[in-house]
């Protein structure tokens, strides 16, 4: 038998860490059988309490479904032809978020550029079989085939439960942020380019781009910051082909990050450039392809994945993992 003093104690640690009542019965009274289930039951809530969950968020480069991708889409015969390598990665995230190269419209008139963008409306089900939760529209393509085009690009993809962020309908939509909630964690996105004029940005009745000034970013995530956990802006910059930041990219990232973002994503380059701890928060500066049509050189047919661990509303741990895209322009991962 346990002494008076043991067994006070055993007692009051066993309560006192919640450990339950099938332990308790078997160290107070060991000669009464206790069903093995009842102590299993009894300790199951401890090990939750000790492990609070973390979320991962996926964050992938350009996706251009247009062009040389919609043709191999089309010979295909399956809209999901382009994700078909990488879904299950990408639907493993509890968020997955991506920039979207160009409008998905059968509306429009093309605005004349020597690269202008328009992928199928019917390629929604693609990024909807992938998994993609959030997607910026502010890019230099957003408005290639005019506002309607981009009006029901938005459309399409809210209609599929995918959010959006840095262009929409009018000056509202365009600037208003994405946010999920993961358990009660609310996870804040918003999104810019800074390769448009102002005349691009939406306006009160019509469809556009996120206002772009730095010190409108500045003030969107000051005014976002204390309604989330967790705050990451993409950011459309820097120059084409280029493998390291420039010192513009560099000088914004810095200021968002110190108005309040944890994570700034960018876009842009078609090819990977450096990801950065800065203070508090991190900064990828491109994450280069996704699914594009530049086969012209190795750099361009890989992009980077960067993976952000979040527990109790902080990011833990960023990690990055190189994905490849076919001939077909199809990303995927080697093991």
């Amino acid at each position: 038998m346990i002494s008076g003093v043991k067994r006070s104690v055993v007692i009051l640690v066993l309560v006192l860490s919640s450990v339950g009542v099938g332990i308790l019965l078997r160290v107070l009274f060991p000669s009464i059988p206790v069903p093995e289930s009842a102590v299993i039951a009894s300790l199951s809530p401890v090990s939750a309490s000790l492990s609070p969950k973390i979320h991962t968020l996926l964050f992938v480069g350009d996706i251009m479904l247009s062009r040389g991708v919609e043709k191999k889409i089309r010979a295909s015969g399956d809209f999901r032809f382009p994700f078909l390598r990488i879904a299950s990665t990408t639907r493993a995230a509890d968020i997955a978020f991506a920039n979207l190269e160009g409008p998905i419209s059968d509306r429009g008139e093309n605005q004349g550029s020597v690269y202008s963008f328009r992928a199928d409306p019917r390629t929604v089900e693609g990024l909807s079989y992938a998994g993609f939760d959030v997607l910026s529209l502010a890019n230099n393509h957003a408005l290639d085939w005019g506002p309607d085009a981009l009006s029901q690009t938005a459309d399409l993809l809210h209609a599929a439960s995918i959010r959006t962020a840095g262009a929409g309908k009018n000056e509202t939509e365009a600037n208003a942020p994405a946010i999920l909630d993961l358990n009660g964690t609310k996870i804040g996105f918003l999104a810019y380019t800074t390769l448009l004029p102002e005349s691009f940005e939406a306006q009160s009745e019509s469809p556009g781009i996120s206002h772009e000034t730095k010190a409108s970013m500045e003030s969107a995530i000051r005014a976002l910051r204390n309604n989330v956990d967790l705050l990451a802006v993409s950011v459309h910059w820097g120059n084409e082909y280029e493998e390291v930041s420039n010192d513009a990219q560099r000088a914004l990232g810095h200021a968002l990050i110190d108005a309040g973002a944890d994570l700034v994503v960018g876009h842009h380059p078609h090819i990977a450039q450096e990801v950065k701890r800065y203070k508090n928060g991190w900064i990828a500066y491109s994450l280069g392809n996704f699914v594009f049509d530049q086969n012209f050189s190795d750099k361009t047919m890989r992009g980077l994945l960067l993976y952000a661990d979040v527990k109790e509303g902080h990011i833990e741990k960023i990690t990055t993992s190189t994905v490849f895209l076919d001939t077909d322009f199809r990303p995927f991962l080697v093991f």
